[in-house]
């Protein structure tokens, strides 16, 4: 049986603990959400006394990233956001209803696949995509034809 120095081990389990922090740091880092500023993101939902389409008809998010993806409805009725498969792809941070005066009303927690948003208001919808691909089953109601829109995650 061979026995090594006590200063031997204690310095190799040191540099071992130091290869591994520095290692394993920055990816920890750039995981924290709470660090993370949220990309602001704006889709409206135009159209007057109807909801007819969403503005703009695509966008690109990047994977791993926190968005506060705004759902705008300027329209002078409720409009629809749903995407089952954003939804499955996505991690929801919170979801931040507004009323007509952008002030807060309420805040929701967990899976969000659809939202309804009323007349000149606005629901935040903070998240980070976990998962690319391209989703392209954004749409409102089945009533309301041509509201539909892409969204691609890289």
């Amino acid at each position: 049986m061979t026995f090594r120095p006590l200063h031997m081990i204690a310095s190799v389990s040191t540099s071992v603990a130091v290869l591994l922090s520095i290692c394993t740091s920055a990816p920890i880092m750039a995981a924290d959400l709470g660090d993370q500023a949220p990309i602001e993101v704006d889709l409206r939902m135009e159209g007057g006394s109807e909801c007819q389409r969403f503005v703009p008809e695509s966008l690109t998010l990047e994977a791993g990233r926190l968005y506060k993806l705004r759902l705008i409805n300027q329209t002078e009725r409720s409009c629809y956001f749903s995407s089952n498969k954003l939804a499955d792809a996505v991690y929801t941070r919170k979801v931040v209803v507004k009323d007509g005066a952008a002030k807060d009303v309420a805040e929701l927690y967990g899976p969000i696949r659809r939202a309804e948003v009323k007349a000149s208001a606005t629901v935040e919808w903070w998240f980070v995509p976990v998962r690319a691909g391209v989703f392209d089953d954004v749409a409102s109601r089945k009533s309301e034809t041509g509201m539909r829109a892409v969204i691609e995650v890289k």
